[in-house]
């Protein structure tokens, strides 16, 4: 896990995305553990509260589940959830390239033709 302390996004945010992320994408599986709180403080060398703060935050999305004295453990995840959340991140994606495309004085189809170009190119 990489936290960068010169990102305006905060540290726990840090860590909540890419938990979440490594959750959505399977990375941690239905069942398994999360590394400990304490453990992970140590590792990134900052708060057991702002640890604490990023885990609570995917609890309270249901994404994992606190086991008193063992941690927190990843909670079965639905398949249309997971779908609906990867299309909300697709367009939350995509507004942030329109607005740069408007300040790059992009046409429509120029940008477009960049995203078709680039869908081609991740087939490969």
């Amino acid at each position: 896990m990489k936290i960068l302390q010169s990102s305006g996004t905060p540290i726990y945010q840090q860590i909540y995305e890419q938990l979440k992320e490594d959750i959505l994408s399977g990375k941690y599986t239905e069942g398994e553990y999360l590394p400990s709180i304490r453990g992970l403080a140590q590792d990134l060398k900052i708060s057991v509260i702002t640890t604490m703060k990023a885990y609570e935050q995917l609890q309270s999305e249901g994404l994992v589940t606190a086991v008193q004295g063992k941690g927190y453990y990843v909670n079965a995840q639905n398949s249309e959830m997971l779908k609906e959340q990867h299309m909300r991140k697709v367009e939350e994606s995509l507004l942030e390239a329109i607005r740069a495309a408007k300040i790059a004085g992009m046409t429509r189809e120029e940008l477009q033709a960049t995203l078709e170009a680039l869908q081609a190119m991740d087939e490969e």
